[in-house]
């Protein structure tokens, strides 16, 4: 695919806790044939390594990233920007993206956003998002959440983007950490209509969840 054609969903990473939601995230999209133009604030990199042992380094971005994801597959899909980079693609509404994931947002992230600070990269390009009207999803990983925050959650509907607080159902039937935490990724890519098979989807049947998978149930999560 040349670059003439292509059209990355951009995914902002701020400093919450919660990477592994991210992680997930940029795997479903690489897996579903999706370009990614990624921003890892700098908070982001501290909350990383102290999830996960791993740097993550602008001049070695690369190998980094494939250690956050456990995996080298698709990275030719990626795009990385600095968060200082106020030059970068995502920074401009000419730039051809599909929209953008803030995943997870700091409550920070969240006023910076709803106010149009553009502080960093991060915020820029969800600031353009917003005014280009394309799809944007925050992914607010914080509890509880203070009034503040509240209105700032509620001015960001108010502009167009889609809310969606890192709150993993547990009807799919998820017992592991990385079941809830695909659950929660599953979510945000169904904000957007990327398709994906990071969760079991409810289909009216009370108990479905927690039956046998054999018989062509759901395949056991992927790290099982």
């Amino acid at each position: 695919m040349g670059n003439a054609k292509r059209q990355p969903w951009v995914v902002g990473v701020s400093g919450a806790s919660g990477t592994p939601y991210a992680a997930s995230v940029i795997r479903a999209l690489l897996a579903a044939g999706e370009a990614v133009d990624l921003i890892v604030s700098r908070a982001a990199r501290l909350t990383i390594l102290d999830e996960t042992g791993i740097s993550f380094r602008d001049a070695h971005w690369r190998t980094d990233l494939a250690a956050w994801l456990g995996t080298d597959q698709g990275l030719d899909g990626v795009r990385y920007w600095p968060a200082g980079d106020f030059a970068a693609g995502p920074s401009s509404g000419s730039y051809p993206a599909k929209g953008m994931l803030v995943v997870p947002a700091t409550t920070g992230a969240v006023a910076g956003i709803a106010l149009g600070l553009s502080k960093d990269l991060l915020q820029r390009a969800a600031s353009v998002t917003l005014k280009e009207r394309r799809p944007l999803v925050v992914c607010v990983r914080e509890t509880p959440l203070n009034g503040v925050t509240l209105k700032h959650l509620v001015e960001l509907d108010a502009q167009g983007a889609i809310v969606l607080p890192a709150s993993p159902g547990f009807y799919a039937g998820g017992s592991t950490v990385r079941e809830l935490v695909d659950f929660v990724a599953g979510r945000v890519l169904d904000a957007v209509g990327v398709p994906h098979s990071l969760y079991l989807r409810w289909e009216g049947e009370l108990g479905a969840a927690a039956r046998p998978t054999g018989g062509g149930g759901a395949a056991p999560a992927e790290g099982e």
